[in-house]
Formats: structure tokens, C-alpha cells, sequence
């Protein structure tokens, strides 16, 4: 493994990170409806868990409502069960047909805690950037322990990886803030 490999390993560890944090922001509710709600939320399908959207239609009609409509109607109340057992909050309304969830108007209170998860899974996103740069500056010292690098050159490369990390840390603090505000605007 050269110098090159481990930035570029370790920047595409950071954005990863990155982009698992946002991934997980959608599932967090706000004022509307998303269907990213129901991404931690899987039915028993046959014998294997699996996510709602591989088994079913999921549309908003309203802003504040979504429809679930099973492939098999016979879904219906395995996916109401999977809804009810969740950490959503919400009471599914089985039409027969399919399920509505209705999004209540979020409370100050519930709005505050969900910032704190939010500050929580920012907090996350940076453990694992740290972690990353750590790894890369194992690497560099590897390289040096190997003869294929100078002593100066791992202290180039921890800083640029230094500065690598602040960008990545930085960038998930916007994107937090950005989050929180999204949470907090009523």
C-alpha cells in the first residue's frame, strides 16, 4: 500500500461516513411526511425480514399522511404489526387495502428531542472520522516501519490527513445544523 492509497482509502471512508449520516437524517421525522420514515421498519415476508418499500407502494397524498399499499393484500396486517412495534410513534389505520399513517404536528418537545439525536448521530460521524485518520496515520507509520517512507514524510501526511479530517468534521457540522433547523422550523 503506497501514501496515495491511504488518502485516498481514507477520504473515501470520511465521505462515506458522511453519507450514512444524511442517510440516517431522512429517517428522522419533521413537520412532513417521507417515506425514508419507514426505512428502519421491517416486516417478516416469508420468513426473512425486509424493508416495507421492497413489499409494498409507498406514496404521500397528503404532506402530513403516507400510504402503504402491499403487493399482497394478505400483507396488510403483518406490515400494520411491523408499524405498531416500531419506534415511529404513529398508529397505522388499516383500510383494508392498505395503511395510512397520519403524521401528528410535532411538539416543541419532541422536536427537541429528536435535535438530540441528531447531535448524537453528528457525534458518531465524527468518532468515525477520527477513527479513520487514525487508521491512516497507522498506515503511514506502517510505511515508515517499512522503510518505504522518511520520518518527515509521515508528519506531511499526518497533517494533510489532519486537514482532511477537519473538512469532514466541519462538513458534518453544517449538515447537522442544517438538520437541526429543519427539525426545529415549524
Amino acid at each position: 500500500m503506497s501514501v496515495s492509497d491511504v488518502h485516498k482509502d481514507a477520504e473515501q471512508k470520511m465521505k462515506g461516513a458522511i453519507e450514512a449520516m444524511v442517510h440516517d437524517f431522512a429517517s428522522y421525522r419533521t413537520g412532513r411526511a417521507t417515506p425514508a420514515v419507514l426505512d428502519r421498519v421491517h416486516v417478516d415476508y416469508y420468513g426473512t425480514e425486509t424493508p416495507i418499500n421492497q413489499i409494498a407502494n409507498v406514496s404521500v397524498p397528503e404532506p402530513r399522511q403516507l400510504l402503504i399499499q402491499p403487493y399482497e393484500k394478505s400483507m396488510v396486517p403483518t406490515i400494520e404489526r411491523a408499524i405498531m412495534k416500531s419506534d415511529l410513534g404513529i398508529n397505522p389505520v388499516n383500510d383494508g387495502t392498505g395503511i395510512r399513517l397520519n403524521f401528528p404536528q410535532m411538539t416543541e418537545d419532541r422536536r427537541r428531542e429528536m435535535a438530540k439525536q441528531v447531535h448524537g448521530r453528528i457525534e458518531q460521524c465524527k468518532v468515525s472520522i477520527r477513527n479513520i485518520r487514525r487508521e491512516a496515520i497507522d498506515g503511514f507509520k506502517a510505511l515508515e516501519k517499512k522503510k518505504e517512507i522518511t520520518e518527515d514524510e509521515v508528519k506531511g501526511n499526518e497533517n494533510k490527513i489532519q486537514k482532511l479530517t477537519d473538512q469532514y468534521v466541519a462538513q458534518a457540522d453544517d449538515l447537522g445544523k442544517k438538520k437541526e433547523a429543519e427539525l426545529m422550523s415549524v
